[in-house]
């Protein structure tokens, strides 16, 4: 029987996908009050999205505030010179979200937003943005983005994605999604398995495994036009693609035998050089944002740990010596932080490393965890894992304080969080 594959450009909305439903399940010890009021708009128009509401979710998602109902306040204010800040202060907030949505040329919209500071009764920031009405969501999300910056210092991330692979029944799907799991576009559809998909650094392009020719093969495919190519179809298993940060070059896995080694490639498919030597099993490749390392997992010692080789090649150096199962590297963007999976007690779950002190930290408490992946500001950390033998994702901060779980119909592995919005 022929199986067919399907390719769908991300530019297409995907057919019959449901957005990730998400629990937040934990939150920061100290959380921001917040007011956000309803924005203006036309009576007359009928809006995709309410601006105010996605602003507020993603607030709220990330922990770090805490959202006060606006309904019962007299005023409704939506320029600087009507807010009472003393109404808002009698609310507890400490910072106040305004704003309109009203009609432009051409059928587009012009969307502005105020943040005000409650206590100091001034204005904190405040942009306009001209767009259309199908970019509301996004749009609300950069200003989620903004308010999040300005009110903890630390840039935000409710504008960027995320992928992962979705099995339902024998088919599985490489979807793309927002960051709050909203928007999900099939990048593609296989009958047979789809592995380790990874985000080119300017997030335009994915690099992932399909079983489709019945092996692993490495392709990259662009997120506009839907176009692919086989990256690496050597003899053997291909797997495990990792873009170096300048997005010239990949590392991938080349198993043929016994032997598994580290190998890199230019990102058109040309000048393969071998990277790892011996008989070892070297595997999960990840390069240091600097470029001067690539951290990967080897049995090269008795037992699965973390190491580190330069890739001009040369001696490869331990990384984790706690602990009989470490596996599963990722680093954060500024590269103090390395993320893995570890085996402790029968329970494999997400750790976090600070690579100068070398202290550890867990910060998952389930027991079947898999494939963390850093958000862009480094202060998130999704990954895989598994309730009831059906797998979702879970999100938890490199604190450990604020945890949520994305789940959806189906079976959902392999997740990574794309680069940062531009």
């Amino acid at each position: 029987m022929i199986r067919c594959l399907l390719l769908l450009p991300l530019l297409l909305p995907a057919i019959s996908r449901a957005a990730l439903d998400i629990e937040i399940v934990g939150g920061a010890a100290q959380q921001i009050p917040i007011a956000i009021v309803p924005f203006a708009q036309p009576q007359t128009a009928t809006l995709p999205e309410s601006v105010p509401t996605v602003i507020g979710a993603d607030l709220r998602r990330s922990g770090m505030f805490r959202l006060l109902e606006t309904r019962g306040v007299v005023s409704q204010p939506h320029d600087p010179v009507d807010v009472k800040y003393p109404e808002w202060a009698a609310l507890q907030a400490q910072a106040l979200v305004i704003g309109k949505v009203e009609p432009s040329a051409a059928g587009r919209l012009k969307v502005s937003f105020r943040l005000l500071d409650v206590l100091k009764q001034n204005q904190l920031t405040g942009l306009e943005f001209d767009v259309t009405p199908s970019q509301l969501r996004q749009t609300a999300h950069k200003i989620a983005d903004i308010i999040y910056e300005k009110l903890t210092g630390e840039p935000g991330v409710f504008a960027t994605r995320i992928t992962y692979v979705n099995k339902t029944g024998k088919r599985f799907t490489l979807v793309v999604a927002d960051a709050d799991g909203n928007n999900p576009q099939t990048v593609l559809s296989s009958a047979e398995p789809i592995i380790s998909p990874a985000w080119s650094p300017d997030g335009t392009r994915l690099a992932y495994v399909s079983f489709e020719k019945k092996k692993p093969v490495v392709y990259v495919q662009s997120l506009t036009s839907g176009q692919r190519y086989v990256l690496a179809n050597f003899k053997g298993n291909n797997s495990a693609p990792a873009w170096s940060p300048d997005g010239k070059r990949l590392a991938i896995v080349l198993t043929h035998g016994a032997n598994s080694r580290l190998s890199l490639i230019n990102a058109d498919g040309t000048g393969m050089q071998p990277l790892s030597q011996g008989s070892a099993i070297d595997t999960e490749p990840y390069w240091s944002p600097d470029g001067k390392w690539i951290y990967f997992t080897s049995d090269r010692g008795g037992s699965p740990q973390i190491y580190r080789i330069s890739p001009l090649g040369g001696e490869a150096q331990r990384v984790t010596f706690d602990g009989s199962y470490n596996v599963s590297p990722h680093l954060s963007p500024d590269g103090k932080l390395l993320a893995y999976i570890r085996r402790e007690n029968g329970k494999f779950q997400v750790a976090v490393r600070e690579l100068a002190s070398g202290q550890v930290q867990i910060l998952s408490d389930s027991s079947q965890d898999e494939s963390p992946s850093f958000a862009p500001n480094g202060r998130l950390i999704i990954y895989a894992t598994s309730v009831n033998n059906r797998g979702i994702l879970s999100v938890v901060s490199a604190d450990g304080r604020v945890k949520q779980r994305l789940s959806e119909a189906g079976d959902v592995r392999e997740p990574s969080w794309g680069p940062a919005a531009n």
